[in-house]
């Protein structure tokens, strides 16, 4: 029987990511002040690293879909969220041009680690095999910048897509050709890692083909 999948992000790369793959997930944005979520579990826990950062965030779009009132049938649920960890900071989407040209001042010619967090719910009711339960996990993946000169940095920043996306790049789309190499999976850089998603769903008990769209 088919399962299906909703996607608690606006995200257009995580979609074609599933999609891609198979899968044809409903979605819906959630509403989570990030910086809000974040300030208070840094206020009861203290300092978080940043693969623990990417999953509460991912943990907290997940859970505020589940609470919206839902119609649209879904069997799981999949919240995801990435961030950029260079020099043991944490970095998410800039806030202007002017940050993620500083970023990118930073990152040319280095590495840093994209770490994406995973949480997924369980939505289906008991008797059509549903446990209620919910699993998490992040990936991480190292990426190594291009040493771009300062009107590539320029020229990059102009066309908007760094202050779309978390980290301030995309391998995917126009930052593409300043990505030298990666270590791990590629999807997760994209912001979905599908072969861990393919693990949280086992999880829960499903195989992976069981959501592909029939």
């Amino acid at each position: 029987m088919p399962v299906t999948l909703l996607l608690a992000s606006a995200s257009p790369a995580r979609l074609a990511t599933l999609r891609s793959s198979g899968v044809e997930p409903l979605v819906r944005v959630s509403g989570v002040d990030e910086d809000a979520a974040l300030a208070e579990a840094e206020a009861r826990h203290g300092r978080l690293d940043a693969a623990d950062v990417a999953l509460l965030l991912a943990r907290a779009k997940a859970e505020d879909v589940a609470g919206a009132p839902d119609d649209l049938g879904a069997d799981l649920l999949l919240g995801c969220d990435s961030v950029l960890e260079l020099d043991g900071e944490v970095h998410g989407k800039p806030a202007d041009a002017a940050e993620a040209t500083e970023r990118w001042h930073r990152m040319r010619g280095r590495s840093g680690v994209l770490h994406t967090g995973h949480w997924l719910l369980d939505l289906r009711d008991v008797e059509d095999g549903g446990s209620g339960g919910m699993v998490g996990g992040t990936a991480s993946t190292t990426v190594h910048f291009a040493d771009l000169d300062d009107d590539e940095v320029d020229a990059y920043v102009a066309s908007g897509e760094p202050m779309r996306v978390a980290g301030a790049f995309t391998l995917d789309g126009l930052g593409g050709p300043y990505v030298s190499a990666i270590e791990g999976d590629p999807s997760n850089v994209v912001g979905v890692s599908l072969p861990l998603v393919r693990e949280l769903v086992g999880e829960l008990g499903i195989a992976w083909h069981h959501l592909r769209t029939p």
